[in-house]
């Protein structure tokens, strides 16, 4: 045995300093893939508290490191057409019963998160913007879009789905990263079903959706200098 190791002596050598070097890749890329991960932003959109429309518009940052919440856009789809509207300023009452977070997210007098969504989300935090029946109203009501038949017999305009869209700013990242999530609209038994279309919230992370976003919030600054 031991004069077969002698005579391979060269052999055993090269054998094992490739295999200590495939360890080390091995080694390598997994501390390479736990890096990226802890880099790598998240954030869900989810529904909570009920399952109609009546359920609020959950945004939590389940990322490594705080995020900076831009923009909150909602989409409303109907039979006449897709209507956007920048819902971030929407406030809804949040009561001293969810996690007790009243003080954070504006519940209490004078608080900056009265008027705005908008500001830093620290990990493993959410906010919401209040309930989704909230936000298509709102949508339907800057558009001149009737959800109700009126009294000169106008016809109601068919909701289909509501997509809402968070963009914010993550680390020290010149390009924002957002997020989107669909849920579709169901009215059954005089009862409109919050349905989620996917089971998790679609990153919008490549160079050409996070180009699209910043020219998103360019068209939403001109929205708002047009309209004051």
């Amino acid at each position: 045995m031991l004069d077969w190791i002698s005579q391979h002596q060269k052999v055993l050598s090269v054998l094992i300093s490739f295999g200590t070097l495939l360890i080390w890749l091995v080694y390598a890329q997994l501390l390479y893939g736990g890096y990226r991960r802890q880099r790598r932003p998240r954030i869900l959109i989810n529904r909570g508290r009920r399952r109609n429309i009546d359920a609020l518009c959950l945004i939590s940052n389940m990322s490594a490191e705080s995020i900076f919440v831009e923009h909150i856009v909602a989409h409303l789809e109907t039979d006449r057409g897709t209507f956007r509207e920048d819902v971030t300023e929407l406030e809804q009452d949040y009561e001293r019963g969810d996690e007790d977070r009243g003080q954070r997210h504006g519940t209490a007098p004078d608080s900056l998160r009265d008027g705005t969504r908008q500001g830093p989300l620290p990990p493993g935090d959410f906010l919401h913007i209040g309930d989704f029946k909230g936000v298509v109203e709102r949508i339907a009501r800057r558009n001149g879009v009737a959800l109700e038949e009126g009294d000169d017999n106008q016809t109601a305009a068919q909701v289909r789905a509501v997509i809402i869209q968070v963009v914010a700013i993550y680390g020290s990242d010149d390009l924002p990263i957002g997020v989107e999530r669909r849920f579709r609209i169901l009215d059954q038994r005089n009862d409109h079903l919050l349905v989620p279309e996917s089971w998790d919230s679609k990153r919008l992370a490549s160079r050409r959706e996070r180009r699209r976003l910043r020219d998103l919030m360019e068209e939403l600054r001109k929205e708002q200098l047009a309209r004051h």
